[in-house]
């Protein structure tokens, strides 16, 4: 697990500054805290940082071939680089290193820009071929699923590439300014998705695809992978989602350091660590299962507030499993989601989990480098409630025809907010998605707040500038690009190509590498995912539950407080923090925000609802106190793109 970032100028004679890229690489130093390493050779220069955890004394990068023409750096890990060796070894290709990156530099000389296609893992990469000195070659690359991160700048001087957006920033040839639709995307939804990051000038290299660019050319962007998109799979046995599971967790415990898992009392967490106690009580280990042999290690984190806390159950389960487990009850700080986390979360990023997310990392670190996760079971079996609620949804929705859809937006229209009544009283969501097409119902679970009410805050110049941006148009497109499926796997589908690797993965990706930890999601393994993540919605949902496939093949090695147990949330207390330790630091933050922005009489009306009782703006106010000491920490300029 590393950070790296680089320029490529387009004059192919210009070669970077060392200075310039040593201060581009320090600012993901805690990607990376084991080794730098920095490579000029015009029209490329690179800087990198690793954290050391496969051929501890020779993995060191960027890693050439045997010509010494061809270079890559990597950030992540190649599970199955010990077969890609084996046969690149018995064709010819000579090994310098130990590493598991080497196999990609000898991929490229094989297969040029389609080396990606032959990596299982989680990755991102940048090649570097000078084999014609007047029109050096870059390939850019990033995994399947985007666990691991990729950004690019293009400028009218050069290419700019980093794991982290700070790192391209540093470079001064991109401007510090957020783009207006990204704001409002962002107050939507909590984040920003797809192909364009929230900094003007700043993209994300895309999951599955590439990035090549031939100097006095312009770059291509290629798709080298997509999920299932037409028609769904048959029915999967018990049988074979279980030897796909131990399959894929025994590939992700390659590691030549400390190894553990986090543990919760959800059922994916559970059922990756029953795998890890599986293959270490196996007789003829080899070298994955040599990096648990001296036995599990397991981490896990409780909360004061009994609604969010799973501590009872992860201990009874580690207790079964016969793991070191080593436990702490949290006390999220509100200083340090405000002070701290803002420079590791280059983009703005509103999910309140990111503090215990960083803490039991925090806490992780102390006893392992690798921790194993149970990220993307719900992805993969549907077992988030909005999940089962779309189902149902879309079940009432058939039965009701056109008339009845109608009628119901139409009393959803009408019907009171009523944050302050009991539950049983809220309907006004509920009416206005069965009134709703699918995807809009969908996509209205997802948001945080509704378009309507984002511009409503908005500076009234800027929300006439984007009154023809809607966030859902993005999501739209990628529901509907499925054939031949459920409206289930629609969700799905959208949710792999923006909610998961643009929220999940990310929050996790810099919470971890902030405490230079390198986390690892077996559940997220591409072939995983392809063969089980479009299986029909009745293998899925069922019993108003989700994730039904994978309890019921679990059954009889996970507990069954565990299969049966109720989800909780992994969060804090929002609620409490805003009436209380943040009532003043948030209003404080309301002020500061630049009117170009916002309509400040807006926000203290928010607010000052908020207190009495009237309305509960949490999430509004909390990601407007999150934007504010993120523009602080970025130097983000008043003005926007």
């Amino acid at each position: 697990m590393c950070g790296f970032t680089g320029i490529a100028w387009l004059d192919p004679r210009r070669a970077p500054e060392r200075a310039l890229l040593s201060r581009m690489a320090g600012t993901i130093a805690h990607r990376g805290p084991d080794d730098e390493g920095i490579e000029i050779r015009a029209p490329f220069g690179v800087g990198f940082r690793r954290l050391s955890i496969i051929d501890l004394a020779g993995g060191h990068q960027p890693i050439f071939d045997e010509s010494g023409d061809i270079a890559v750096v990597c950030n992540g890990e190649i599970y199955d680089f010990e077969e890609l060796r084996a046969g690149l070894e018995a064709r010819g290709h000579r090994f310098r290193t130990g590493s598991d990156v080497e196999c990609i530099v000898h991929l490229y000389e094989e297969h040029g820009e389609r080396c990606a296609e032959h990596l299982t893992g989680m990755f991102a990469f940048a090649v570097f071929d000078w084999r014609d000195a007047r029109r050096p070659k870059l390939l850019l690359g990033r995994d399947r699923i985007g666990i691991k991160p990729l950004f690019v700048a293009h400028t009218p001087e050069a290419i700019v590439f980093a794991s982290e957006p700070k790192a391209i920033l540093e470079s001064g040839l991109v401007p510090r300014r957020l783009r207006a639709t990204a704001l409002l995307d962002y107050l939507v939804q909590g984040y920003t998705s797809g192909p364009r990051s929230a900094w003007e000038g700043i993209d994300r290299v895309e999951p599955g695809t590439t990035l090549a660019w031939t100097a006095g050319e312009a770059p291509r962007i290629r798709r080298y992978w997509d999920l299932p998109t037409d028609g769904l799979r048959a029915p999967a046995t018990q049988d074979e989602i279980l030897e796909w599971l131990d399959r894929v967790v025994r590939d992700h415990l390659l590691s030549d350091v400390p190894l553990g898992a986090f543990l919760s009392g959800g059922v994916d967490s559970n059922a990756v660590v029953d795998s890890m106690a599986r293959l270490r009580g196996a007789q003829h280990g080899g070298r994955a299962e040599r990096s648990i042999a001296e036995g599990l290690v397991l981490c896990s984190v409780g909360f004061r507030e009994a609604e969010f806390d799973e501590l009872d159950l992860a201990r009874a389960s580690a207790a079964a499993f016969g793991a070191k487990h080593h436990t702490e009850v949290l006390a999220p700080d509100p200083a340090l989601a405000l002070d701290v986390l803002p420079w590791f979360y280059d983009e703005p990023l509103a999910d309140p989990s990111t503090v215990p997310t960083f803490l039991v990392s925090t806490m992780a670190r102390e006893h392992v480098t690798v921790a194993l996760t149970g990220d993307g079971g719900d992805e993969v079996f549907a077992g988030y409630r909005r999940y089962v609620f779309d189902v149902a949804e879309n079940r009432v929705r058939a039965r009701l025809g056109a008339g009845g859809q109608r009628l119901l937006a139409l009393a959803g229209r009408v019907y009171p907010k009523l944050d302050w009544a009991p539950r049983v009283l809220r309907a006004k969501h509920t009416l206005l998605n069965f009134g709703a097409d699918p995807a809009r119902a969908y996509f209205q679970s997802l948001t945080q707040l509704p378009r309507e009410a984002a511009l409503a805050v908005l500076a009234p110049e800027l929300a006439r500038a984007l009154a023809e941006h809607d966030p859902f148009d993005a999501f739209a497109e990628h529901y509907a690009r499925p054939r031949n499926v459920d409206p289930l796997y629609r969700a799905q589908y959208a949710d792999f190509r923006t909610f998961l690797p643009d929220q999940i993965l990310v929050k996790g990706d810099r919470a971890s590498m902030a405490n230079s930890l390198e986390v690892r999601p077996p559940l997220l393994d591409h072939r995983f995912v392809e063969r089980f993540a479009n299986l029909p919605a009745a293998e899925k949902v069922r019993g108003g539950r989700g994730k039904h496939a994978f309890r019921e093949a679990l059954r009889g090695r996970v507990r069954s407080e565990v299969l049966d147990g109720r989800k909780r949330g992994f969060d804090i207390p929002l609620r409490a923090w805003l009436a209380g330790p943040l009532a003043g630091v948030v209003k404080d933050a309301l002020n500061e925000l630049p009117e170009a922005w916002f309509d400040r009489a807006a926000l203290l009306e928010r607010l000052a609802q908020h207190q009495s009782g009237m309305r509960d703006h949490s999430h509004l106010l909390w990601s407007l106190l999150v934007l504010e000491r993120w523009r602080q920490r970025h130097r983000a300029a008043d003005t926007l793109a």
